[in-house]
């Protein structure tokens, strides 16, 4: 089980790193939601259609995408982690390389639960402006 878990995180980071949402929402059961843990703009709870239109939303708000670059997986019953680097320009031209560590929770083949780490300083110096910009093209939380 492990490893399908592992497959199904991976096919969502994919997704996210090629603003995918229909591949996204393949992976995320009904009641998904994300926790972007810190104290920014950014941080908080998010639920399944913010998710996705998230990710639609990153076709123009990181043009290049985010490009993931995956250095570690780590799975254990319904729990798996990945370390990676994102590597990605903005829509304004600004280069966006965070770090990042996920913890999902996969029940039935599908995410329920994502617990993010990242940044939280990058990202409210580097996307936050992009994401203003866009103002009601990006999903709220």
């Amino acid at each position: 089980m492990s490893e399908q878990n592992k497959q199904v995180v991976l096919d969502f980071i994919d997704a996210m790193g090629t603003s995918d949402p229909v591949k996204a929402d393949k992976c995320l059961a009904p009641d998904a939601f994300t926790d972007a843990k810190g104290f920014c703009k950014l941080s908080g709870v998010r639920h399944r259609d913010t998710i996705v239109g998230t990710i639609s939303a990153f076709n123009t708000l990181l043009p290049t995408g985010l490009c993931p670059d995956v250095k570690r997986v780590i799975a254990e019953g319904d729990s798996v982690a990945v370390e990676f680097e994102g590597n990605a320009t903005t829509m304004d031209g600004q280069a966006y390389n965070n770090q990042y560590c996920m913890v999902f929770t996969v029940i039935g083949g599908q995410i329920t639960q994502v617990n993010e780490y990242f940044c939280t300083k990058l990202a409210e110096d580097v996307l936050w402006p992009s994401v203003q910009a866009m103002q009601g093209e990006f999903p709220s939380a």
